[in-house]
């Protein structure tokens, strides 16, 4: 089959790489990809929103399946834009419709959705300019710390977690009144602050039956000890040691067997990925969000360990036989280590040349994040440049390769953490 893969990070790369592998492959566009992705198939020049440009890029080139990587495109529509065309209504999406990509592009939506359906998460309550002041009286008296959420979507950068009431006022004006993440904060969540370990749980689902992936946990600041800004991702690790069968009963019980059968009974249409950002309070599974697609780096640590097909597991969404499949797990432990650009999550440097990458071999590969090709050279292209994965019997020993090659890796300014998984070595 002819596949069209939308995005340019390292969660692309991971996909694109898995899809290439698969007997079913037949040509793979990745748009607008990175220096990556063009060792698995064919880079296209077109932004992953721009749908009449994928329109007539999928009727020239015969495309039989859109993967869309990131949420862009699925909250914009995507889904949606294919299924009422008549000339684009035989080519699956892989991801939801415009309203089950709410999960993740509302926060006040997917708040509503939990409740109706008695799915555990924080307590919270949401506030828009008209009470304004409503939301003032409510943080003086909220319990600290105080967790403000952009409702929109903030490219990762819409939450905020304050100590004092003064500050957590300060954050709702800016966020409100000043627009701090533009359009994303006319309507803020403020939420309870749940305390415990947070995980990733995905699953791949065509809207009744669903099949649970790997598991990961990411680490999000940028300074070893979980210290300094928060990032997109410095690193992932799967499995999660404490992710036992027993928690994992409770997640299904209590959080994706519900969400699920929810999005069947209010006939919301979604085939794909959800993605569940979870905490774990005490033994005890929250969700903290939704997203609805794979998450970046976790998608470095959960593609390597998947022994499925993935095209195959994409054609039986699309065809209503995902019930009847398996999945399997590599045993050993995964972990990634992201190298960042220099002043990363802040403003950074672009256009670095890079030296020193190892070609992919079985226990290891190097997922490309943010470059571009240059003529004959590969340069930084974005604030996390490159993935690094590794696969061992012991999470400490895919950790220290990991870092064994991020040293051999070179380019002006280089950053990255050397802890990933620290609470588990």
């Amino acid at each position: 089959m002819n596949i069209l893969l939308l995005g340019s990070g390292g969660r692309e790369h991971a996909l694109a790489r898995k899809m290439s592998q698969s007997p079913q492959c037949g040509q793979l566009f990745i748009a607008p990809g990175n220096a990556g992705t063009s060792q698995c198939g064919t880079n296209v020049d077109m932004g992953v929103s721009e749908f009449e440009k994928i329109r007539a890029f999928c009727l020239e080139n015969a495309i039989d399946l859109v993967v869309p990587g990131s949420e862009e495109a699925l909250v914009n529509g995507i889904y949606d834009f294919f299924a009422q065309d008549a000339a684009l209504q035989h080519i699956p999406v892989m991801g939801p419709s415009k309203e089950g990509a709410r999960l993740e592009g509302s926060k006040a939506f997917a708040k509503l959705f939990m409740e109706r359906h008695q799915i555990p998460t924080a307590a919270y309550r949401e506030f828009n300019a008209d009470n304004f002041e409503e939301g003032v009286a409510y943080l003086q008296q909220h319990s600290l710390p105080i967790v403000l959420k952009a409702d929109g979507l903030a490219a990762g950068k819409g939450v905020v977690i304050t100590s004092s009431h003064e500050e957590a006022v300060a954050e709702f004006e800016q966020m409100i009144r000043a627009a701090k993440f533009g359009d994303a904060s006319k309507t803020v969540v403020i939420e309870q602050f749940l305390t415990g370990i947070e995980l990733s749980v995905f699953v791949l689902t065509d809207g009744h039956s669903y099949k649970i992936l790997p598991e990961a946990k990411d680490y999000k600041r940028i300074g070893e000890g979980d210290k300094g800004l928060n990032t997109g991702g410095m690193g992932a690790v799967s499995p999660v040691p404490f992710a036992d069968a027993a928690f994992m009963k409770k997640v299904e019980d209590k959080i994706i067997r519900p969400t699920v059968a929810g999005l069947s009974k209010e006939a919301i249409k979604y085939n794909g990925f959800i993605f569940f950002g979870l905490i774990n309070v005490e033994g005890e599974p929250f969700v903290i969000e939704y997203n609805c697609r794979m998450g970046d780096p976790e998608t470095e640590v959960v593609m390597p360990r998947l022994q499925n097909d993935l095209l195959e597991l994409f054609t039986t969404v699309s065809n209503g036989t995902l019930a009847a499949q398996t999945i399997y797990a590599d045993p050993r432990a995964a972990a990634t280590v992201m190298l960042v650009s220099r002043g990363y999550p802040e403003a950074y440097e672009k256009n670095k040349e890079i030296s020193g990458i190892p070609a992919p071999t079985q226990d290891q590969v190097v997922f490309h994040a943010g470059t571009k090709q240059s003529g004959a050279q590969v340069v930084s292209n974005g604030g996390r440049v490159l993935a690094i994965t590794s696969l061992a019997a012991s999470l400490p020993l895919a950790l220290a390769h990991s870092v064994q090659t991020a040293e051999q890796i070179s380019f002006e300014g280089k950053t990255y953490r050397r802890d990933i998984g620290y609470e588990f070595i």
